[in-house]
This record gives C-alpha cells, sequence and structure tokens, in this order.
C-alpha cells in the first residue's frame, strides 16, 4: 500500500512564493515518474508539473513555466514544488502523484495511479 502525504501548503499574497512537499511511503519511490496537479474550486483536476525518477527530466504547464520548479529527493522519499511569483489564479488544493504506468514525464493524469490527499494553497490580491 502506498501512501503520500503533501504539506506545505497556506494562505500567501500575490507575488508570494511556497514550496509544497510530498513524501511518499510503502513503495520504492526512486523508481517512479511523480506529478503535482492541482484542482480549483468548480473545475478540473489540472496537470501542473511532473520529474522523472532521477528529476533528469521535468515537464510543466504553460501557466508554471518559469515560476514553479519540481525537485526530488529520492534519499528522502520527497517531491517538491517550489512555487513562486504566485497568482489569484494559482489557488486551488495541490495533490502529488505517482505514474505508476509509465517510466517517462507525461501530463496525461490517467496515467496517475496513486494520490494524496491534497494540500489547499490560496493566494490573495
Amino acid at each position: 500500500q502506498v501512501q503520500l502525504v503533501e504539506s506545505g501548503g497556506g494562505l500567501v499574497q500575490a507575488g508570494g512564493s511556497l514550496r509544497l512537499s510530498c513524501t511518499a511511503s510503502g513503495r520504492t519511490f526512486s523508481r517512479y515518474v511523480m506529478g503535482w496537479f492541482r484542482q480549483a474550486p468548480g473545475k478540473e483536476r489540472e496537470f501542473v508539473a511532473t520529474i522523472s525518477w532521477n528529476g533528469g527530466s521535468t515537464y510543466y504547464t504553460d501557466s508554471a513555466k518559469g515560476r514553479f520548479t519540481i525537485s526530488r529527493d529520492n534519499a528522502k522519499n520527497t517531491v517538491y514544488l517550489d512555487m513562486n511569483s504566485l497568482k489569484p489564479e494559482d489557488t486551488a488544493v495541490y495533490y502529488c502523484a505517482i505514474n505508476d504506468r509509465t517510466g517517462m514525464v507525461t501530463p496525461r493524469i490517467y496515467e496517475y495511479i496513486y494520490w494524496g490527499q491534497g494540500t489547499q494553497v490560496t493566494v490573495s490580491s
């Protein structure tokens, strides 16, 4: 049984920064592509960023490019999402997930099988 626990969310003013963390247990974390997704009220869950098993490859949604950075520490079974220059439209519940279906970074949500419970990020204007 795999467990993902996100942390680091909170309330921040526009232009501010947050670092989200997601710690995994129950699986060999270093084998898997990891992703971050978000879901705003009334909207579908959407892709934010993903990182390969060794951190050598990353991929971002257009709105995250240049502002967000995904990274991982396999020794700590943790993936991070550093978010800078936050905007009110970044307000959402942020989820991390494990891609258990392919070995490639991908934005396709159906490739991600295991999910955390989410952490709320609220950006005030």
